[in-house]
């Protein structure tokens, strides 16, 4: 009995071998020290502890475009840029998009972009929808018109159109976190975390319409949107800003290949949750109607921030907790941790590259919003994962 057990403990042991071979592993695609706007790229900007780089999108030519939002301070001289992925060490090497101009907080707020933190890069289209928070640091309010999605040809760099989001978001507590867009409908979905209205967050989802310029505030401090009871934020087996807790609400937000399901977690939260977007876009379906259409998807396992879904409609959600990457299959709605490394401080916006790779930024944002961070001692990284085909 023992000598036919033999073979297939053999076949076992090599199958676990396989599967766990198969697991991808985060790998460190590029470390910068800070960040540079100056054309020779060798000198960091002065203020680069001050601009972490937070969001991460592609092109179709596989042009990396990043956020720096400026809630840290007001004193970076873009807070959307081109980046030159061709440098792999020294200071992150950028060039204002659409133009230094265009990112001028000095300038009409209505059009010029001001803090960005989320945006999307259109691959159908051509286009760039960048989320314009509206605030930057120093401000209790964004200024009249600054809240807005601004749209622009990826090409020329020319603005196509701005729609002002003031009528659904609050001027001085909303934050506006990330968005996802249905390129065919040419329809926006923004997440509103509210973390400038902590402890009572005045959070939300947005719907943008491209076509008709409109806005439209649905699931409005509905519970799936809000910061879970009870939760903690923690990072490396600690509390994020003992004391003084980070209430986030609804953050990262995805879309799938299809359109018609949107998905969200809420950073102070542990779940995962859908709704077909057929509800979201009929401006006549009633609060009750979609509260009662959201479902819960399961608990991810950690605390959370981005989401990206690839072509097959399977989600990847960066896991703040566990400092790695869930992944949640559709078609089996099973949620797993994907890969983890604790070398991977904050894992925040992932990203979907030319090749078909996952991308993800990591430039512990935690330790500078708490300014834990001394300057010249910043590291913003993007890790890879090189995902089944």
């Amino acid at each position: 009995m023992k000598l036919r057990l033999l073979p297939w403990l053999a076949a076992a042991s090599m199958a676990l071998a396989a599967t766990a071979h198969a697991q991808p592993a985060f790998e460190r695609w590029r470390a910068y020290t800070g960040v540079t706007w100056h054309t020779d790229g060798t000198a960091p900007f002065s203020g680069s502890v001050t601009a972490p780089i937070a969001g991460l999108h592609f092109d179709a030519a596989g042009q990396a475009y990043v956020s720096t939002p400026r809630v840290l301070s007001a004193g970076s001289p873009a807070t959307l840029s081109r980046l030159d992925t061709s440098r792999t060490e020294g200071p992150a090497r950028l060039t204002a998009f659409p133009s230094t101009q265009g990112n001028d907080v000095a300038a009409d707020p209505a059009t010029s972009l001001r803090s960005v933190l989320g945006f999307h890069v259109d691959h159908r289209n051509g286009w760039l929808w960048a989320l314009d928070m509206g605030w930057v640091a120093g401000e209790k309010e964004a200024p009249a018109g600054a809240q807005k999605l601004a749209v622009y040809d990826l090409r020329s760099g020319r603005l196509l159109k701005h729609i002002g989001l003031d009528g659904v978001a609050d001027r001085a507590g909303s934050f506006l976190n990330d968005v996802v867009v249905d390129e065919v409908r040419r329809v926006a979905y923004v997440s509103d975390s509210g973390l400038r209205s902590a402890p009572d967050n005045r959070v939300g989802i947005l719907v943008v319409d491209y076509a008709t310029g409109t806005a439209r505030r649905v699931l409005d401090g509905h519970p799936s949107v809000q910061v879970e009871p009870g939760v903690k934020v923690t990072v490396r087996g600690a509390e994020v800003w003992p004391g003084n807790p980070l209430r986030l609400g609804i953050n990262g937000i995805g879309l799938s290949p299809d359109g018609a399901t949107l998905y969200w977690t809420v950073t102070t939260g542990t779940r995962l949750h859908a709704l077909p977007t057929r509800l979201l876009r009929d401006p006549e379906v009633s609060a009750p109607t979609l509260a009662a259409a959201v479902r819960d998807l399961g608990a991810v396992g950690g605390n959370t921030d981005g989401i990206v879904t690839d072509a097959r409609g399977r989600l990847y959600i960066t896991d703040v907790t566990r400092n790695g990457i869930a992944s949640f299959d559709p078609k089996a709605k099973r949620l797993t941790l994907l890969a983890n490394d604790d070398r991977v401080h904050w894992p925040d916006t992932p990203a979907i590259g030319p090749g078909g790779d996952l991308y993800v930024t990591a430039s512990a944002l935690n330790d500078h919003f708490a300014g834990a961070v001394r300057a010249g001692s910043e590291r913003y990284e993007i890790w890879r994962l090189r995902l089944p085909r």
